[in-house]
């Protein structure tokens, strides 16, 4: 293996004299400060002294054993990981191991390569997690504490229900169209919870090639596939001690939920390639703008799986059913990209927000960020006017008198066949009151081509 690029401080303790003489030679040899025990009451001394990246322990020591080292790793250096080093394979000790939180589990006669993957694993969360802190403290400083901007009593139900739920370590289902802030939602119950020291990981499901899934969920070990060059810890092992949030879960292959299944169940994850299980302690937060009892129905979601994820269960409204927080939303969005803003300034004029407030937005909160963008770039002094929107939501209006009382010409131009389309569905979705199966039998397409067009319409209208 790979010399490491920064030395891990690692402690050892086993009272096999071959083992202690082993690692005194093998660990320096890899790159690693290491500090050797011969028990537990030895090891107990040595983690008052010095903090450590891992600890490795035999579980089965006279007078202190392993557990107990590990459970004062808990109390005294959390980030520490742990590893269990044992002569007996019983479900028992498995089970104590896990509620400790261990990194891994070996049982004797466990080789050194073993052992070396094992580090290098290590090694490998601990960048991602340091990388990923650096992340969040950036966007953290640059953005401030996740908000949820506008006043509308259906977004003050959600804030009612983060709150709740927050708390807990319930798994927590978020449903949503596209676009609507269902991971600002997820990112706001990771803050308030007692998980927030801990990395926020979050993944579209969607967006991962079906073939790389189960490689990127759960890690893989070298060799364990062509293009496997070496050991990777999957993102439940670097979301480990926070929250991992899965978006779009309704896309995760058939062939892989349970797995998922199995890991929020137990704990337990497989790499790719590997025999032994990894147990992570890790919060899922799922989100999906899809039917998944409907899915459940066509046999393309477990049934049990949805129960799983859906133990508690928040809907985030879309922005046409919260047209009341447009102004604060358009706010927002003008002080974010001109944080320069006088605290006096108006960001757009009322015929602007009423324009805004007769468009469908069916890309939603994200939609209007995007046409904010817009509107920002050919605007030089606020407030934004009418003449400053995008064309296809003045097209066909009336002129609409701006600030300075000039009239916004309307736009005369031909109608795209994929806008006659998008007229066609959400005329259906209208008649039906959102009824997404009666408004596809009526249009004659499957509830499934109506899902695919309707995020087809949301992903052009937020470009």
């Amino acid at each position: 293996m790979a010399m490491t690029t920064r030395p891990m401080r690692i402690l050892f303790a086993d009272d096999e004299c071959s083992l202690q003489e082993l690692m005194r030679i093998e660990l320096p040899r890899l790159g690693h400060e290491a500090t050797v025990c011969p028990d537990g009451r030895t090891a107990l001394a040595a983690l008052e002294r010095t903090a450590y990246d891992c600890v490795i322990v035999d579980l089965d020591m006279p007078g202190v054993g392993g557990l107990e080292v590990i459970g004062r790793v808990r109390e005294i250096s959390p980030d520490t990981e742990t590893v269990i080093v044992t002569g007996k394979s019983s479900l028992e000790t498995a089970v104590a191991a896990v509620r400790q939180g261990v990194f891994d589990y070996l049982t004797k006669p466990c080789k050194l390569a073993e052992i070396q993957g094992v580090l290098e694993r290590v090694r490998r969360k601990r960048e991602l997690t340091a990388r990923l802190r650096a992340l969040e403290g950036r966007v953290l400083r640059a953005e401030g504490a996740t908000r949820l901007v506008g006043e509308s009593p259906s977004l003050a139900e959600v804030r009612r229900l983060i709150a709740r739920v927050a708390a807990s370590s319930a798994t927590v289902l978020i449903r949503g169209e596209t676009g609507t802030g269902k991971e600002l939602v997820a990112r706001a119950i990771h803050e308030a919870s007692a998980r927030a020291a801990g990395p926020l990981v979050a993944v579209n499901c969607g967006a991962l090639p079906e073939q790389l899934v189960e490689s990127e969920l759960f890690g893989h070990r070298k060799g364990a596939f062509t293009g496997a060059d070496e050991h990777r810890a999957g993102l439940f092992e670097v979301a480990d001690g926070g929250t991992l949030f899965l978006d779009e879960v309704g896309e995760l292959p058939r062939a892989l939920q349970p797995r998922l299944l199995r890991a929020l169940e137990s704990g337990e994850i497989r790499r790719v390639g590997d025999n032994a299980p990894t147990m992570v302690d890790v919060r899922v937060i799922c989100a999906t703008h899809r039917c998944l009892e409907e899915m459940v129905a066509e046999g393309t979601f477990r049934e049990d799986l949805l129960f799983r994820i859906n133990t508690f269960e928040i809907a985030v409204p879309p922005l046409r059913d919260r047209l009341d927080d447009l102004p604060a939303l358009v706010e927002h969005f003008v002080r974010r990209a001109r944080p320069q803003t006088p605290p006096q300034a108006v960001a757009a004029t009322a015929d602007t927000v009423a324009i805004l407030g007769r468009h469908r937005w069916p890309g939603n909160v994200r939609e209007l960020a995007n046409v904010v963008e817009h509107a920002l770039v050919l605007c030089d002094e606020l407030p934004l006017s009418v003449g400053h929107l995008p064309a296809r939501l003045t097209a066909g209006r009336p002129p609409v008198a701006t600030a300075t009382g000039a009239a916004a010409p309307a736009v005369d131009r031909p109608v795209s066949l994929r806008e006659l389309e998008t007229q066609a569905i959400l005329a259906a979705l209208d008649r039906h009151q959102g009824n997404k199966p009666r408004a596809a039998e009526e249009l004659g397409i499957s509830l499934k081509t109506l899902y695919n067009k309707l995020a087809g319409v949301a992903s052009s209208a937020a470009s």
